[in-house]
């Protein structure tokens, strides 16, 4: 796991080759950033420190810059980016790479040298040998996206790295506020540290006050007050939107996005699967699979499927008609309403 190699990196227990993969950028940028700090200086990193884009440059090159000793230093540190050459795609290569070169390498890393192979593919060719020789030599590391439970552990973790305590609805209201996206998170705890550095703690009034919602957490919202019929405070959200020019169209592609993955689960869920299997199986993540639960269970089939003919006959008006985009959804709201 990702979040135990981390630990390892911290107390400093290096392997010389790293291969980090998998679809989460914050995991990724977060390891490399992490081993490079933990072995050079500031002053270090301006003589031995490079990074390398495999789809620019042969693989040749960076393996004799890992081979060639430090400057100033007893360390080095060597970045490589984009291996496409690990995956099953087929996308013509810039370069041409010395494969065996790169495999001879593996087989007896430079002492001094650490090299950080940064592949931000879902999935890596098992069947080809430079990926099978490569998972063999270096210390693997998959930047997955975390699951519910990690997310949150990793959200304490991150609090308490910053000298606060954070409690378990301030948490689950932060998730539902900005989402899984990382970076998100790491942008809103350091504001919320900001205010939060005399009491130590974050609640779940802090974050409320603090948070801003993202734009798909509004349109979650406009889709709990169409729910509740409360059709005024939908179309007070809608209003408030248009005032931060958000684009009419946008915020339809994204209530239509919402009610097709409500329709979804709710449909997954009658057929026996899980949270984490329905998850899988939409390519979306356990968290926005479980909001989405919540949401299905308020409505009936023949609602939702009366919804969705209303969303796909605004979306053709949108982009066919003459009427007004705004007064379309407005439109759509009032039709929306049970």
């Amino acid at each position: 796991m990702v979040l135990e190699a981390w630990r390892r990196i911290e107390q400093k227990e290096i392997a010389p080759i790293y291969l980090v993969y998998g679809t989460e950028a914050f995991l990724i940028n977060q390891t490399k950033n992490l081993i490079l700090n933990q072995m050079l200086t500031e002053e270090e990193k301006d003589f031995n420190f490079a990074v390398y884009d495999l789809e620019e440059t042969p693989i040749e090159v960076a393996v004799e810059d890992a081979e060639t000793f430090p400057f100033l230093g007893e360390r080095k540190v060597i970045f490589l980016h984009s291996p496409t050459f690990l995956t099953a795609e087929k996308a013509k290569e810039k370069v041409d790479h010395n494969l065996k070169r790169f495999e001879a390498y593996l087989q007896q890393p430079a002492p001094y040298t650490v090299m950080v192979i940064s592949a931000p593919y879902e999935k890596l060719d098992e069947r080809k040998k430079i990926t099978k020789e490569l998972k063999r030599k270096a210390e693997v590391i998959e930047a997955k996206k975390l699951n519910e439970f990690e997310l949150k552990k990793w959200i304490k973790d991150q609090a308490i790295s910053r000298g606060l305590e954070i409690d378990d609805r301030a948490i689950e209201q932060l998730l539902t506020l900005v989402g899984t996206n990382m970076f998100m998170i790491v942008s809103e705890l350091d504001k919320i540290t900001l205010y939060a550095a005399d009491e130590k703690r974050i609640d779940v009034n802090l974050v409320e006050k603090l948070v801003a919602k993202s734009l798909e957490q509004n349109i979650f919202t406009l889709i709990e007050k169409v729910v509740q019929r409360r059709l005024d405070e939908a179309l007070r959200i809608y209003y408030d939107l248009l005032k931060q020019n958000e684009e009419p169209i946008k915020i339809l592609a994204l209530l239509a996005g919402q009610f097709r993955l409500i329709y979804q689960v709710k449909e997954l869920s009658r057929r026996g699967y899980g949270q984490q299997q329905i998850a899988g199986f939409l390519k979306t993540h356990p968290f926005r699979v479980k909001l989405a639960l919540g949401q299905a269970a308020k409505f009936t089939d023949e609602e939702l499927m009366k919804l969705m003919a209303l969303l796909a006959d605004a979306d053709y008006q949108m982009k066919t008609g003459g009427m007004n985009k705004s007064l379309l959804i407005e439109m759509l709201l009032f039709g929306m309403k049970k």
